[in-house]
């Protein structure tokens, strides 16, 4: 049954109490005295024992309610996630902090908040991977977005520190640290850091001297105004994508954001 198929049904319903009510009312008026009226009047079923009984029958008209009331909230998340993602241009699509990988000027931009010790991100990978192998034409943005522990904000700030240390060598850490087997910890993250030619000592220096404090307060900020509440998370054509949809999702976006200018057409 649809949702306005319901909708109906209960009005009918409604209806049918309202007509049994009255009905009933008006027999016993015929026939009884005022006092015998009102008890059978109050010996009919209430509109609360009707559409309960109504809503047994018909379960699946809950399903419907649900749905709709899902799809009401999943518009307004959007709705303001699409003005979010207008007003912070500049922070989502071009922070200094950031590291893009594919073509620096394609025409279709994917930001992506992920977390180093994110399982859905690992899977993720290949996705973007494939997004860059296959289009010439996309630049995927990567926002660090360290939410799963200690760990993660350990890892993270190895990181930040080698991608200014050797920027040219990042994309080769990040797919190494994020694809690798086990946790992502500081330790496995300098290790990683010293076999990629950046040794520990240089690592923690730059930590000192040029934390990622900023940067991660801001991805907090732009996370929480998106309504990102978990990773991986993406931006793309005015629009927030909350959580792993695969390859095949992402790349339906970037054909509607060529064909309409909005990842949804």
């Amino acid at each position: 049954m649809t949702t306005k198929a319901a909708k109906i049904a209960i009005l009918a319903g409604i209806a049918l109490v309202g007509w049994t009510v009255a009905a009933t009312a008006i027999v016993v008026g015929l026939k009884s005295d005022g006092r015998q009226q009102v008890a059978a009047v109050e010996d009919a079923p209430s509109f609360g024992e009707q559409v309960r009984a109504y809503l047994l029958a018909n379960p699946e008209v809950m399903v419907d309610v649900q749905q709709a009331l899902q799809k009401k909230q999943a518009s307004a998340q959007q709705a303001q996630a699409s003005s979010v993602i207008e007003k912070n241009e500049a922070a989502l699509y071009h922070a200094s902090s950031d590291i893009s990988l594919g073509n620096p000027d394609g025409d279709v931009t994917i930001v992506e908040f992920f977390d180093y010790n994110c399982g859905y991100c690992k899977r993720a990978l290949s996705d973007m991977d494939k997004v860059i192998r296959d289009d010439s034409k996309v630049r995927f943005v990567l926002k660090e977005f360290p939410i799963l522990g200690e760990d993660s904000v350990a890892a993270h700030k190895v990181s930040d520190a080698f991608r200014k240390l050797a920027p040219e060598k990042y994309a080769d850490f990040h797919r190494a640290l994020l694809g690798g087997d086990g946790r992502a910890t500081e330790a496995s993250a300098i290790q990683l850091a010293a076999a990629l030619g950046v040794d520990e000592t240089a690592i923690r220096k730059e930590m000192t001297d040029n934390p990622n404090d900023a940067s991660v307060r801001q991805a907090y900020q732009l996370a929480t105004d998106l309504g990102v509440t978990g990773t991986p998370s993406y931006v793309i054509g005015g629009e927030a994508i909350f959580g792993a949809y695969g390859v095949d999702v992402l790349e339906q976006k970037i054909a509607n954001v060529r064909a309409c200018g909005k990842a949804s057409c």
